[in-house]
């Protein structure tokens, strides 16, 4: 495809609200000054998303629905030779990480405030060296779970995107959801699951923040648990 083509219709995974409560004033400024400057481009494929980064990273890590963007600003912080793409639809989430960005200097985080389908189709193959996606919505009604991010053909698209090698982390606190992802990854031909006893999802990553969501969840007696997959470097980009 040139790169100057524009991208076909993208396939759609975003479900929920995108909007919540009044924007104070200095987060509408930072939604009109500062998000611009830092937002990716998707109408076209990115032919080299180090570029997009002043500092030309040697990795490149993505967060998908960063919820109000403290794991995706702390790993910023802890990881100023990383490129961070973080992915959120929901306004107020991108408000919040917006004034983390701005308090801390943060100057390796770059944003889409849309599906993230779309950055998944733009970014060239094996362009990734990690991915997170961390308590996701369950969609726990029966009904409901075709809106699940996670799918067969949803790990298809992030096989693509990802390196040989390179981890998707995972974390929920919804039983029936870890089961579903499990479920999935296990039958799929592009992931492995590198597990050898419980601490290996029972236990968080190293260096870990935590979230909000994760903080509401153990305080209400729910247990997450925290799944690294890994590409498979045997199976073809």
């Amino acid at each position: 495809m040139p790169k100057n083509d524009p991208l076909p219709p993208p396939v759609n995974t975003l479900h929920g609200r995108r909007k919540g409560k009044k924007l104070r004033s200095f987060q509408h400024s930072l939604m009109q000054d500062l998000l611009p400057k830092l937002s990716v481009d998707v109408s076209q494929p990115i032919a080299a998303p180090c570029a997009l980064f002043a500092d030309k990273p040697g990795e490149l890590w993505l967060e998908i629905g960063f919820g109000g963007g403290e794991h995706l600003a702390a790993n910023a912080s802890q990881h100023p030779q990383v490129g961070f793409f973080g992915c959120e639809p929901f306004e107020n989430g991108i408000a919040k990480l917006l004034a983390q960005i701005d308090e801390n200097q943060l100057g390796n985080i770059r944003l889409l405030k849309d599906d993230a389908g779309r950055l998944l189709d733009a970014l060239p193959a094996a362009s990734l060296a990690r991915v997170y996606i961390l308590y996701p919505d369950p969609w726990p009604k029966r009904r409901q779970r075709k809106r699940r991010f996670i799918s067969d053909a949803m790990l298809q698209r992030l096989a693509r995107v990802m390196q040989p090698g390179a981890q998707l982390r995972f974390a929920t606190d919804i039983d029936d959801y870890a089961g579903w992802v499990l479920q999935r990854v296990l039958r799929s031909p592009d992931f492995v699951w590198p597990v050898t006893n419980a601490r290996d999802w029972l236990v968080p990553w190293p260096n870990w923040p935590g979230t909000r969501y994760e903080q509401k969840a153990l305080a209400a007696g729910r247990h997450p648990v925290y799944l690294t997959f890994t590409r498979d470097q045997a199976a073809k980009a």
